[in-house]
């Protein structure tokens, strides 16, 4: 699939809507979880796909591409140093991916399967001067329109969680070309991705 946009009005929209507070974009997205197919529930969650390597450890300065599937990320490393910038290729059979990425506080030290089992979770993590550290679009089958919030590049040593929050089902281009809003597009569709296991932790040092 061929996703038509114009990126660089669109782009800027998108950072506009997404460099808000984290607590209440994921309020926004977690309310499509709760209204979602009931036959997406239960979903073992898993941060890579089954079989799928990761990447160990990755030096400052280096570029990581990080892959999207449906509904994992391939290629997250375990570490990396400050300084190294992620970018995101989405290989999926005909969704839009994304990574918001954000920094956890230092005395957090649940799992990322613990955080993401209750959206509770994630609303405690939020606060008004917490929007995410980085948010890279993918539209299927490409590499763009890439960051949308920061460069991809991650500097602060820390504990960061990555997750995908499309609603599973979303048409691409509607999403990309949706109107400006206080919050994520407003587009139909189901549980965000990360209710299918899309999301993943990683360190920065």
């Amino acid at each position: 699939m061929h996703v038509q946009f114009q990126q660089d009005t669109r782009t800027d929209r998108r950072r506009r809507r997404l460099v808000g507070p984290l607590a209440a974009g994921l309020a926004l997205t977690l309310g499509l979880a709760a209204c979602g197919d009931s036959d997406d529930e239960g979903a073992a969650p898993t941060t890579t796909a089954a079989g799928q390597p990761t990447t160990t450890q990755a030096a400052s300065g280096e570029t990581v591409e990080i892959t999207a599937v449906d509904y994992a990320f391939q290629g997250v490393p375990d570490t990396v140093e400050a300084g190294t910038k992620f970018t995101l290729t989405n290989e999926s059979g005909g969704e839009l991916h994304e990574i918001v990425a954000f920094r956890l506080p230092d005395d957090e030290t649940r799992s990322a399967e613990e955080l993401f089992s209750d959206p509770a979770n994630l609303d405690s993590l939020g606060g008004e001067e917490s929007p995410p550290d980085a948010v890279l679009l993918a539209a299927p089958g490409s590499d763009m329109p890439g960051a949308v919030v920061g460069d991809g590049s991650f500097t602060k040593p820390g504990r960061y969680l990555m997750a995908c929050f499309i609603p599973t089902g979303a048409d691409p281009e509607a999403y990309l070309n949706a109107p400006p809003s206080d919050g994520p597009p407003e587009v139909e569709g189901g549980p965000p991705h990360f209710t299918q296991g899309m999301y993943a932790e990683f360190t920065v040092e």
